[in-house]
């Protein structure tokens, strides 16, 4: 089981630039075909400065909290959700920050299984909340 006195530890902050290009891939590669994340022009006629990204974006977002050693071949993925403020625009910058905020064990029919609950949040260069997500994972 991983040591619980990693619940509460938080990771640096890291700046995260939003690409036209990875909103673009990204909608592609979930099959989502709406125009506001493919069509910047269409995306400016409904009143975004650009592309908007699709809800499960940050999914992509990389910020790796030191306190944790895990190897990724031993995990699976539980749930992923997400809130929003407003949504995501290509073309800004997000400072975000992962924070443990549970560890828990449960039997499964092979053992012990370990559950990761992490908290990350977006939020603008001026330091306004844009979103926060909550992920589980099993190890």
């Amino acid at each position: 089981m991983l040591d619980r006195s990693v619940i509460g530890s938080t990771s640096e902050s890291k700046v995260i630039e939003i690409e036209k290009g990875a909103i673009r891939t990204f909608a592609n590669a979930i099959g989502d075909p709406n125009p506001l994340y493919t069509d910047e022009e269409f995306a400016k006629k409904h009143g975004f400065a650009s592309l908007v990204a699709p809800p499960t974006f940050p999914t992509t977002f990389r910020v790796p909290n030191p306190n944790l050693q895990i190897k990724a071949a031993r995990v699976l993925h539980g749930e992923q959700e997400y809130s929003y403020v407003r949504p995501i625009v290509a073309g800004e910058s997000l400072r975000c920050t992962s924070k443990v905020v549970d560890v828990y064990e449960r039997a499964g029919k092979l053992g012990a299984m370990t559950f990761l609950v992490t908290e990350i949040r977006g939020e603008d260069l001026d330091g306004n909340l844009v979103f926060t997500g909550r992920s589980t994972i099993i190890l």
